[in-house]
């Protein structure tokens, strides 16, 4: 299964406690609350779920869901 951009956000909302309609997807998510323990379980969660083969490292550097979508092979 592809993870899609909507998906991305569902997930980001979900370890943010947030809803998915309140993450923009150009926004720095660190300022929504983002920390490297939340980069770390979403990284794992899309490569068990997806096999997604992103680093924590490349999710840190670019923390904005339109900055993921093409590391993570996203369909928008």
């Amino acid at each position: 299964m592809a993870l899609t951009l909507e998906q991305i956000r569902a997930d980001v909302a979900d370890v943010l406690g947030e809803d998915p309609a309140d993450i923009p997807d150009d926004e720095n998510l660190v300022d929504y609350g983002l920390d490297s323990v939340r980069i770390m379980t979403l990284a794992e969660r899309w490569r068990r779920a997806h096999g997604t083969e992103v680093t924590f490292v490349e999710l840190a550097e670019q923390p904005a869901i339109e900055q993921w979508v093409p590391l993570l092979g996203a369909r928008g």
